[in-house]
């Protein structure tokens, strides 16, 4: 089934824009998108009473009910209509406006089924045309586009309730260089080292276009400015999952003359455990996160870096410094000091905020956004999530339930091939590491491989137990339980287990209806070789100790 769907524009007194209009003869009124109406800052009324959503069998939609109207605004549609209206507000909407029955049977247009094309305007549309000895005779196309995907041009889906914060959601306004603040990146080099000095990588030609571009952009942008520095890293481009090209520099000689700013960066897995109670999530992607922050006053020559065509010195933060995440992650930690753990997770660049209702999330959010526009922070609206029951966050799929693995990791380490390689075998270990609480007795499941890496070999040998070990890791990951969030109100259930090779336990509550043991958590410890002589029942106690 595909929905006829025509092109027109929106206009207001500050801006026009082009828009994809859905021709639903099944709608009962005009709806235009929550984020399109952001975008032109329309005006919006509170309706006197909700309206709800009812699908073609007359069902209500519990998730969608309509709160606000927009408007007036100006709508043409293609060349021949233009008329002022307003617009009921659908916050979810994939097409930019909707023109439902009433508007259509108004003003009656003529389709060619055959053809896809609007044949001809009712007479009710005649007073809004230009004067017939200026019109040339066209016809309208009608887009015809898969119900499966979403329609062209799609927008971006922000609530009208933050349509005051949509500054910060605007890339231009992004790119402007930013003062100095008391969280500048200072860059402070160990005595007496020599100063790193790169060398030129040669580039291809795709990359010299790449390079030339991102030179050109950045000093526009006042990101970085032409040097004179007794420093030089090398400048080279990384591919990027999309196809395209990535620049860095190599900073390795001068993170490791660098004083390191030991600033932690949060432990996921901890900070998971304030979730507790919260039904409804926004995920927020800030903007060039690192470029926001400037280098100390006088340091500048250290980030000097070198291209086939010129010499050049950073005046914001580059991805790459030794310090960067640090720096950063104490920079937004105190942009959202009064937040944190309260409802607002932050891990550099990705903020998570978490609420029990959605009139308090909506509190919660506009409590942030204010925050991020006193700093001149700025958000990548493609990648925010509002209003959501369940979120990924950091290899992490959140929701009320609990925690899970994210899919796509799941995909990954089930399609994941046997390691040839010491380099493979640590890049496994790692991601396993990393979700190690979602698997019982993971040290002991793992100790074939993680001996394989004893006294630092150049070559793996793979053995069978080594192979049942790696398929045995890769079936508990994708069969995963979810995670319960703890309560603390409740008491827990902690069991133990100890093997030969390690010790392992579970953290479990009582939850549901009817109530049963649900896990929080699960530990596991490789035993060392004097924990390896303990008797079973010493082994056991062990368990116990660490696990508490």
């Amino acid at each position: 089934m595909k929905p006829l769907t025509t092109h027109g524009s929106l206009t207001t007194a500050r801006t026009s824009v082009t828009v994809v209009a859905l021709l639903d003869s099944g709608s009962a009124a005009n709806f235009v998108s929550g984020t399109l109406c952001c975008q032109l800052g329309l005006r919006t009324k509170a309706t006197a009473t909700p309206y709800q959503i009812r699908c073609i069998t007359g069902k209500p939609i519990s998730r969608w009910q309509i709160h606000h109207s927009a408007g007036p605004v100006l709508l043409q549609v293609g060349l021949l209509h233009v008329e002022e209206t307003t617009f009921l507000v659908l916050e979810e909407s994939t097409a930019d406006i909707i023109l439902g029955h009433p508007w259509l049977e108004q003003h009656n247009p003529i389709l060619s089924w055959s053809t896809g094309e609007v044949l001809k305007w009712g007479d009710t549309c005649f007073p809004h045309l230009p004067a017939p000895h200026s019109l040339t005779p066209i016809s309208l196309p009608v887009q015809a586009t898969s119900i499966k995907s979403p329609l062209v041009n799609q927008p971006l889906w922000i609530p009208t309730c933050y349509a005051p914060f949509s500054d910060i959601f605007c890339p231009k306004s992004a790119s402007k260089l930013l003062p100095h603040l008391p969280w500048d990146c200072a860059i402070d080099l160990l005595p007496g080292e020599p100063v790193p000095r790169g060398r030129i990588y040669p580039l291809s030609v795709p990359e010299e276009k790449a390079m030339e571009e991102y030179i050109k952009e950045a000093l526009v942008q006042g990101y970085i400015h032409p040097s004179t520095s007794p420093a030089a890293s090398s400048f080279f481009f990384v591919a990027k999952k999309d196809g395209g090209l990535r620049p860095c520099i190599d900073y390795r000689a001068l993170n490791q003359i660098t004083v390191k700013f030991r600033y932690p960066l949060p432990l996921v897995p901890a900070a998971l455990e304030h979730l507790r109670g919260a039904t409804i999530f926004t995920k927020l992607d800030l903007r060039s996160a690192y470029n926001l922050i400037r280098i100390r006053e006088g340091d500048e020559w250290k980030t000097a870096f070198i291209t086939p065509t010129g010499h050049y010195e950073y005046l914001v933060m580059p991805y790459g410094l030794a310090n960067a995440p640090s720096v950063f992650q104490d920079f937004i930690h105190e942009v959202l000091r009064e937040f944190l753990h309260r409802y607002v997770l932050v891990y550099i660049d990705d903020i998570l905020i978490y609420s029990r209702s959605l009139a308090e999330h909506r509190q919660h959010v506009a409590e942030v956004l204010g925050r991020l526009r006193e700093f001149q922070l700025f958000l990548k609206a493609e990648k925010c999530s509002f209003h959501q029951p369940s979120v990924q966050f950091l290899g992490y799929n959140i929701s009320s339930s609990g925690i899970q693995m994210d899919e796509g990791k799941i995909t990954a380490v089930r399609d994941w091939p046997a390691p040839t390689t010491v380099k493979e075998l640590q890049r496994f270990l790692g991601f396993a590491n990393f979700y190690r609480q979602f698997i019982s007795n993971y040290s002991s499941i793992a100790d074939p491989l993680t001996n394989l890496l004893r006294n630092k070999p150049k070559s793996l040998f793979w053995s069978p137990a080594a192979e049942g070990a790696f398929n045995t890791l890769k079936r508990a990951f994708t069969t995963a339980p979810l995670l319960i969030h703890p309560d603390p109100d409740k008491p827990f259930v902690v069991e133990v287990d100890a093997s030969t090779t390690g010790v392992g336990a579970v953290l479990s509550q009582q939850q549901g209806n009817p109530s049963r043991l649900h896990p929080c958590a699960f530990f596991s410890h490789k035993l060392n070789p004097a924990e390896r002589n303990y008797d079973i029942g010493n082994r056991e106690l062990l368990a116990i100790k660490l696990a508490l």
